[in-house]
C-alpha cells in the first residue's frame, strides 16, 4: 500500500468517526434539501456548549429535548457528581473545582446557559435518579425518574414552577394500575389532543395515556398493543422468537407528525409502532444480538416535512443507528464507543433542532452532552 493509498483511507475513518471538516449548508438550503443530500452524515461541533457558570459540572445526563426557538433542554443527575468531581463543596474543600448543576438547564442555540433549576438544593420533592425531558408545544417542561422512589411525572412551567404531577411519590402497583406509574423514563405530549404519553418505563412495561391538563387516565397498553402483564422475564435469547411482552426499561416515546407512536424496547433490541389508540403497527429490530442492556435506548425523527429518517440511541454498541423510517432498516450509524468529541459512552438520548442539529447526551462516566452538525455530501 502507498503513502497515498494510506493518506486517503486515514482521511475516511477520520470522516466516518465525525471529526472531519465539511462546509455546513448555507442559509438559503432547506432542511429538506440537507436530509436528502447527507442523511447519514454530522460533524461534531466540539465548541457546544460553552463552559458552564458558577463552577459547575455535570452528572449523568439522562434527557435531552429541543423547544419552538431551538433552544436545547437537558435533564442530569447532580447525585451522580462524585465528590472528588465537586470537590469544591466538600468540607473542607478537596479544590477549587466544582458544584453540581441544577438538574434542568437551558441553554441558547450558541450553547450559552439561558438559566437552570431543579436538583438537589431544590425546595420542593425531587427525583433521586432524573430521567427524560420533553418540551412540548405550550413551552411546558416535563420531566420522570427511574429511581425506586420516583414513581412521578411532572409537569413545570419554564421556570420549573409545578403544574401537575401524575402518580404519586414511591408508590406503583403494577402495569395495568391506572392511577400510579412505574419509574417512567420518557414523555411525549400530543398537543391537538391534549394528551402525554408515558413510557412507563423501568418499574411498569407499557405506554400509559394520561390528560395533559388534568392527569386523568385515558389508556394503556403493551407489546403488540396487548394487556401488558409483571411476569418474570427470561435472559434475552438473540435467537429465540421476539418477546411477547416489553422489556425493562420501556425507554422511549417519540409522536410522528403523521400520527404514529414509536416506543424503543431497550432490552428487547427493537422498536415498536403504534397507532395513537394502541394499534400494533410493526417492529423492527436494530442489532439484535446485542445482549446487557440492550441496543434500542432513544428515538428521534428527522426533521424534514416527511420525517424520513428515525434516529436510534444505542448505549451497548456507542452509537447512533440511522433507519429508513418507513420500513425501520438500518441505513447508517454515527460514531463509536471512545472518550473524544464525536465518541460515545453510554449514548443514552437525542434530540434534533429544527436547522437538522443532533444533540445527544451521555450517562455513567460520560457525564455530557454533545452537537453534531448536518453536512453534505464531499
Amino acid at each position: 500500500m502507498n503513502d497515498k493509498t494510506i493518506y486517503s483511507a486515514l482521511l475516511l475513518t477520520i470522516a466516518l468517526l465525525g471529526a472531519c471538516t465539511h462546509t455546513t449548508p448555507s442559509n438559503t438550503e432547506s432542511i429538506e434539501e440537507y436530509i436528502t443530500l447527507a442523511p447519514a452524515q454530522f460533524q461534531v461541533d466540539p465548541f457546544w456548549p460553552k463552559p458552564l457558570p458558577n463552577n459547575w459540572i455535570l452528572g449523568q445526563v439522562a434527557g435531552v429535548a429541543v423547544d419552538a426557538n431551538d433552544h436545547v433542554w437537558i435533564i442530569q443527575r447532580p447525585g451522580s457528581v462524585t465528590a472528588e468531581e465537586a470537590g469544591a463543596i466538600q468540607n473542607p474543600p478537596l479544590g477549587e473545582c466544582c458544584a453540581p448543576a441544577p438538574s434542568v438547564i437551558e441553554f441558547d442555540t450558541e450553547g450559552n446557559v439561558v438559566q437552570a433549576w431543579g436538583g438537589l438544593d431544590s425546595t420542593q420533592q425531587w427525583f433521586k435518579s432524573e430521567h427524560g425531558i420533553y418540551v412540548d408545544a405550550a413551552e411546558n417542561i416535563w420531566i420522570g425518574g427511574n429511581a425506586v422512589e420516583d414513581q412521578v411525572v411532572l409537569k413545570l412551567s419554564k421556570q420549573g414552577k409545578i403544574l401537575l404531577q401524575i402518580g404519586t411519590w414511591g408508590i406503583s402497583k403494577g402495569s395495568n394500575n391506572t392511577s400510579y406509574l412505574g419509574r417512567p423514563a420518557d414523555i411525549a405530549v400530543d398537543i391537538q389532543a391534549n394528551e402525554v404519553y408515558v413510557a412507563d418505563g423501568y418499574g411498569n412495561r407499557r405506554i400509559i395515556v394520561f390528560n395533559a391538563t388534568t392527569g386523568e387516565y385515558k389508556r394503556h397498553w403493551g407489546a403488540y398493543g396487548k394487556m401488558p402483564d409483571d411476569l418474570p422475564l427470561p435472559n434475552y435469547d438473540p435467537t429465540a422468537p421476539p418477546r411477547s411482552t416489553f422489556g425493562n426499561p420501556v425507554h422511549a416515546v417519540v409522536l410522528s407528525s403523521d400520527g404514529f407512536v414509536y416506543i424503543a424496547d431497550r432490552t428487547s433490541n427493537r422498536i415498536q409502532v403504534f397507532q395513537k389508540d394502541g394499534t400494533f403497527i410493526k417492529e423492527g429490530a436494530v442489532a439484535k444480538p446485542t445482549r446487557s442492556m440492550g441496543s434500542a435506548w432513544d428515538i428521534e425523527l428527522s426533521r424534514d416535512s416527511s420525517q424520513t429518517y428515525l434516529y436510534l440511541a444505542d448505549g451497548v454498541n456507542k452509537k447512533v443507528w440511522i433507519l429508513n423510517r418507513s420500513d425501520l432498516k438500518v441505513i447508517g450509524s454515527l460514531g463509536h464507543g471512545g472518550r473524544q468529541a464525536g465518541q460515545f459512552g453510554w449514548i443514552h438520548n437525542l434530540a434534533m433542532d429544527s436547522k437538522g442539529n443532533l444533540y445527544t447526551t451521555e450517562v455513567e462516566t460520560g457525564k455530557r452532552v454533545q452537537k453534531f452538525n448536518p453536512t453534505p455530501n464531499p
